[in-house]
Order: structure tokens, then sequence, then C-alpha cells
């Protein structure tokens, strides 16, 4: 009879592991994640979350990014970043430490400690690269490159290779129509449009992210 009236409890309670309430994911990153230059619902964060919440996702994602941050800047503030009652958190930084020349070490150390922080918290991390140019040489290049695949295997996060693969993509079969199409006139961030593509592009990743953290979702 016990074992009976335990099936019937776990039955009606449902799935133990089952997430209450929706996702809590934290966007830690620089302007391009602040949506700079752009109207409120127009930036990386609005537009992800709409396109989230149009595929029937119980989630909310909170807008942790500053403009001009660096790796430096966003481990200096993942503490307070993220707070308590967070499930997982997307980082995307390095776009600043790359047009300042920092040493991809010190970036890598960085990423690292903000990682750690996640680890220690029990949250699911997507890690969101960019891909150097060969402005500072081969070596800097490869070393910068390499440092995101190399810390999500090491810390086992979800990665994808570059935040701005899209843009980059469009450029390379029309450079000038791309600009022109997805660009702000500081051809540095992307308009309502590039960010609509970008949002395309890694919300299938994002979803993953959700996964791991409300497998029941």
């Amino acid at each position: 009879m016990w074992g009976k009236a335990a099936l019937l409890a776990l039955a009606v309670a449902g799935p133990v592991a089952a997430q209450e309430g929706p996702v809590s994911i934290v966007a830690l990153g620089d302007s391009l994640t602040q949506g700079y230059g752009l109207m409120d619902g127009d930036g990386f964060v609005p537009q992800l979350q709409a396109w989230l919440t149009e595929r029937g996702h119980a989630v909310r994602i909170e807008n942790h990014g500053v403009s001009g941050d660096t790796t430096a800047g966003g481990l200096a503030r993942i503490g307070w970043a993220l707070g308590t009652g967070v499930d997982a958190m997307i980082v995307a930084l390095g776009g600043n430490d790359l047009l300042r020349g920092i040493p991809p070490e010190a970036s890598r150390a960085n990423l690292a400690g903000i990682l750690d922080e996640a680890e220690a918290q029990g949250i699911e991390v997507l890690l969101v690269g960019l891909r150097a140019p060969g402005n500072y040489g081969p070596d800097y290049q490869a070393a910068f490159n390499a440092m995101y695949p190399d810390l999500a295997e090491e810390y086992g996060t979800l990665y994808a290779e570059s935040f701005l693969a899209p843009l980059s993509a469009a450029a390379a079969a029309d450079p000038e129509a791309a600009y022109s199409t997805y660009m702000q006139s500081d051809g540095m961030h992307p308009n309502a449009q590039g960010v609509a593509l970008i949002v395309e592009a890694l919300g299938p990743q994002v979803e993953d992210l959700i996964a791991r953290v409300s497998p029941q979702s």
C-alpha cells in the first residue's frame, strides 16, 4: 500500500526535476549585448526574448551588456550580475579586448574567472566567441580564436563560434549590401535587422541552453 501511495503522489506532483517558473538567463556582454544605438525592443536581448517566447519558452533574459566592457570588466561585475536565482548565462565578451589589443592570455584568464563563478553556482553557460582578424599577427589571432573553444571544452559549456557570424557571412557574399542593410552608420554595430540575423543564428543554441536547465520544457 505504501508503494502505491508513493507512486500516486509522484504522479500528482509531476517530474521532480521539472523547472518551476521561467528560466532566468543573464546575458553578460558589451555593446553588442546592450543594444548600442538601437531603440528599445530592437536590441539583442529583447529580440532574443521575443524569439524564444514565440517558440513557447518560458524564459526571462536579463540584459547585463555594458558598452565598452572588456572581459576584465565582465569578471569584475560577475558576482553582481548573477545575483541569486539565475539558471543560465550567455557570455559574449572579448570584442573590446580585441580592439584594444589586450593579450589573449589575459582575456582567457578573465573568461576563466567568469566561468569559475558560474560553475561554483551551478549555472549553465553558453560561451559566445569572436574571430580575430590578422591585425596583430598570426600568433595573436591563433591564441585569441582558440581561447573560446578551449574554455568551452574545459568547462563543459555550450559554445557558439562567433556572435557576428551571420553578418560576416552576409558581408562575404556582398560587403556593400551587407553593411547598408545590417549595420549602423558606425560600421561596427548591427542595426535592428542585423540583430535579427544574429538572433536567428544564436537562438537554437540558447534553446539548447534552456534544455540543460529545464529538460521538461
